[in-house]
């Protein structure tokens, strides 16, 4: 991980809005929110369905633009990138987890997991694809389709592919929302054993209240505001 950017907050939002058009009139989704996440630190955001939780990860990840207030990302402001722009930073320094897994179809699992390698004209994208199968326990399923596999399977493909580029963020939305309790603790464990090694920064967007204590600290949403950002804590849950 680059030095410089251990020394900068890896997620700084300052004011940071989105107005959506309705049949209604605007509706207001994020209201003004203030974060700072430092680099290396392991953040869940929890609050009530509705409340902007998923909307505020895919402002940071790039995914959706705020329509005021400015978010600043691995040290790089997102109002001066393009699409392109806002792609290659992802594909370069963000690892994306969600709920439903978003693997491509008619990829096999070593094709979904180096597709951002691809993306950036790596030339070991299989190699390292091939790794990071391997480090989450897939290394005979890697010419599987993702509809030959278990739901914590896909989801361990996912967070190969998250991780494979060795990103200073990783965005987690739900990650365990479609997996049975026990496959969802494998899950985690894996997702927070890889974050430790490599140092990565960590957001969570969850409802459960015993993944978020594993984080360092729990920042409360609702009705588009941070309303409590709570303190880092001392010692991870385990």
């Amino acid at each position: 991980m680059d030095q410089t950017l251990k020394q900068r907050p890896a997620i700084e939002l300052e004011g940071v809005q989105v107005t959506l058009p309705s049949r209604a009139g605007a509706v207001a989704i994020l209201r003004g929110i203030d974060l700072s996440v430092p680099s290396g630190e392991a953040v869940a955001v929890v609050g009530p369905s509705g409340s902007g939780k998923s909307t505020l990860l895919m402002v940071i990840a790039g995914l959706e633009r705020a329509t005021a207030g400015r978010v600043t990302v691995v040290d790089t402001d997102l109002s001066t990138l393009d699409e392109d722009g806002l792609a290659r930073l992802r594909a370069a320094n963000i690892g994306i987890v969600f709920q439903s897994f978003h693997l491509v179809p008619t990829m096999t699992a070593i094709e979904n997991v180096a597709l951002p390698m691809e993306f950036l004209n790596q030339d070991d994208a299989f190699p390292v694809a091939r790794a990071a199968l391997a480090e989450v326990g897939l290394a005979q399923r890697e010419t599987h389709f993702p509809g030959q596999l278990s739901g914590g399977e896909q989801q361990r493909v996912a967070i190969a592919r998250a991780l494979a580029t060795k990103p200073t963020l990783i965005l987690a939305d739900e990650p365990t929302g479609n997996l049975d309790l026990a496959t969802g603790e494998q899950v985690m464990d894996l997702l927070f054993e890889l974050k430790d090694r490599t140092g990565a920064t960590l957001l969570l967007i969850t409802h459960d209240s015993t993944l978020a204590k594993r984080c360092d600290r729990t920042v409360n949403v609702a009705d588009g505001r941070i309303v409590r950002a709570g303190a880092k804590r001392r010692v991870r849950a385990t």
